[in-house]
């Protein structure tokens, strides 16, 4: 099977990467000509958790792109899926899929735009959470962050053979869990993304942020709600390794004390492949913080929240603190406010105001 990633970035450029090195037909598309240059070059260097390594890849900028294609990864930041779902339309053949290897609630505009292209809906989308964790450092260098495993499903909840051969080429890069249920991976990961989020309010290591039982509360808060917005919606929530929705719904201070060890251990999880004697990580935060403060650009935030809220809003359930969290981020990213622990005290302080604080 040929497959195409649109986005080689840390998520899609270690997939492709290691699937390239087992010696599958993998091409790696990027808007970041730089980029493409250096990996048609000298391939890509891997540093991490990992240790060096070193792998030979093919590139292309969307423009040299040509059909028909096959198994189609859209490996982009989510505020890009629909550029990245146009531009492979034209590319498609009878058979061809697209899987959303990203972050966000993208499946059902990718079925839109396959529907109004008069070429399919759903049925032509696998839906896949990447748990592991990279950083596009600079042109043809990325970096191993933390390992994690794929959670990869049809959208029906279907075994097929795309999706077993798709299995198997991505176990070169890692473990490969085959989910019934992928909508409520995708909606699990949205609703701990905004733990992911809340980090982001300080220039900080997460130790330093969700690593303090005071600011972990404030997290949990901010979950909890999103947890609602799931509920409210009739969304089966699925359990993966840096996160479990049971804990997050605390009703004694019993509760809440197994809550912030259980972030305390995603925590854990999320560093413990990593060794600084060995290896300078570039990466010290989450996504969301290497966007904002090493790359300069706007988060994911406003393209996953915005349909998170709308969820909510749309079946009535609160949606305040996520609304609140997220305008902070907005702020944040347009310039209009410093990043700092003082957007906690804020926070906190509003929580308290709307009753959410944890008991």
């Amino acid at each position: 099977m040929k497959v195409t990633i649109i986005g080689a970035g840390a998520i899609g450029g270690l997939a492709g990467a290691h699937m390239s090195r087992a010696g599958y037909d993998v091409t790696l598309v990027d808007r970041w000509v730089e980029h493409v240059e250096a990996m048609n070059r000298k391939g890509i260097d891997i540093d991490g958790v990992r240790g060096d390594m070193h792998m030979d890849v093919k590139a292309l900028t969307p423009d040299q792109l040509e059909g028909p294609l096959e198994a189609i990864l859209i490996a982009t930041k989510s505020q890009h899926t629909a550029d990245a779902v146009r531009l492979v339309i034209p590319h498609m053949g009878p058979d061809s899929f697209i899987v959303s290897y990203q972050n966000g609630f993208n499946e059902p505009l990718i079925a839109e735009l396959l529907t109004e292209a008069g070429i399919g809906g759903m049925e032509r989308i696998i839906g896949s959470i990447p748990n592991y964790g990279g950083a596009l450092v600079d042109p043809g260098h990325l970096e191993f962050v933390h390992e994690g495993k794929i959670e990869l499903g049809e959208m029906d909840g279907s075994d097929t053979a795309r999706l077993r051969e798709l299995v198997k080429m991505l176990e070169n890069l890692t473990k490969v869990v085959v989910s019934n249920n992928i909508w409520g991976q995708i909606w699990a990961k949205q609703v701990y993304a905004n733990q992911v989020i809340f980090s982001a309010l300080a220039d900080a290591r997460i130790h330093q942020t969700l690593g303090v039982e005071r600011y972990a509360r404030i997290a949990g808060a901010v979950v909890r709600e999103a947890i609602g917005i799931a509920t409210a919606n009739g969304i089966e929530l699925e359990a993966f390794d840096f996160f479990d929705p049971i804990a997050y719904q605390p009703k004694t201070a019993e509760d809440t004390k197994k809550l912030i060890s259980n972030i305390n251990t995603a925590i854990w999880l999320l560093r413990k492949d990593q060794d600084p004697n060995k290896h300078e990580f570039k990466k010290k935060g989450s996504g969301m913080w290497w966007d904002i403060v090493y790359r300069k650009r706007k988060s994911e935030t406003e393209a996953q929240n915005t349909k998170l809220v709308a969820y909510g809003k749309s079946k009535g359930a609160d949606t305040r603190l996520i609304e609140k969290m997220s305008s902070m981020i907005y702020e944040i990213e347009d310039g209009q406010r410093q990043l700092g622990f003082h957007n906690y005290d804020e926070l906190e302080a509003y929580v308290a105001e709307i009753g959410k604080t944890l008991p």
